[in-house]
């Protein structure tokens, strides 16, 4: 029984051998495919800074961008940059996105975690100052192509001190 498990034993690493080259084959073939078609990521980044960096509720950015792609998903992320001094561990903020041609937009409140009692501030960190990405809108749909515009509003009474907001 011993000599026939030895016989055995080569057999299996030339099967081995032979499947490891199979999956290097179907890796590289699906990673030309990939890296040979033109895809657009569909990334689009706006960046405000406000005087005196501080955000005031009367200040009601308006960002416009295009989507040209109804078909594809979309995650729509706030990304905000905030210093060590600010003195909450969340923010409210109000999105209002209105679609191409149409005069009134839905609305949204947002509650935006920036810190845990337990670990701190969220995101990462350089010296004092700290970035958070937020998914506000997962898997996002937009219905029509052309012009879409978001409006944001802070929610948090007084201004923010010490506040960047990309």
């Amino acid at each position: 029984m011993y000599k026939n498990f030895l016989r055995f034993i080569p057999l299996l690493f030339k099967f081995a051998k032979i499947q490891e080259v199979s999956r290097s084959i179907i890796f590289l073939s699906a990673f030309s495919f990939i890296t040979a078609c033109n895809w657009t990521t569909g990334v689009f980044e706006k960046n405000l800074e406000f005087n005196d960096h501080e955000w005031s509720s009367s200040v009601k950015p308006d960002i416009s961008f295009e989507i040209n792609d109804t078909v594809s998903l979309y995650n729509i992320y706030l990304v905000v940059r905030h210093t060590d001094a600010y003195h909450f561990n969340n923010m409210y903020v109000r999105v209002t996105v209105k679609e191409p041609g149409s005069g009134q937009g839905k609305t949204g409140d947002y509650d935006l975690e920036l810190a845990t009692n337990g670990k701190g501030w969220i995101g990462t960190a350089m010296d004092d100052i700290y970035d958070t990405r937020l998914l506000i809108q997962p898997k996002t749909r937009f219905r029509k192509t052309g012009t879409y515009h978001i409006t944001l509003e802070q929610l948090m009474q007084g201004g923010f001190q010490d506040f960047f907001f990309f």
